[in-house]
């Protein structure tokens, strides 16, 4: 049976009505990708004022040994 770990990113936001993450994404998952990390999903909870998310998170798995 195929096992996996999963591992969670938050990424926080800034802005108004137009949300900007505070870091570049692209290079977080191209950093876990080198580590064996697949992306799964992006989750943005609406959490904030209006409805708007204050964060997503990154989802991501791997297959563990």
């Amino acid at each position: 049976m195929t096992m996996y770990e999963y591992k969670f990113e938050k990424v926080d936001l800034k802005g108004g009505f137009r949300m900007k993450p505070k870091e570049d994404y692209h290079d977080i998952i191209r950093e876990h990708a080198k580590d064996g990390w697949r992306l799964v999903q992006i989750f943005a909870p609406g959490t904030s004022s209006y409805g708007l998310a204050s964060y997503f998170e990154l989802i991501f798995e791997r297959k563990t040994d």
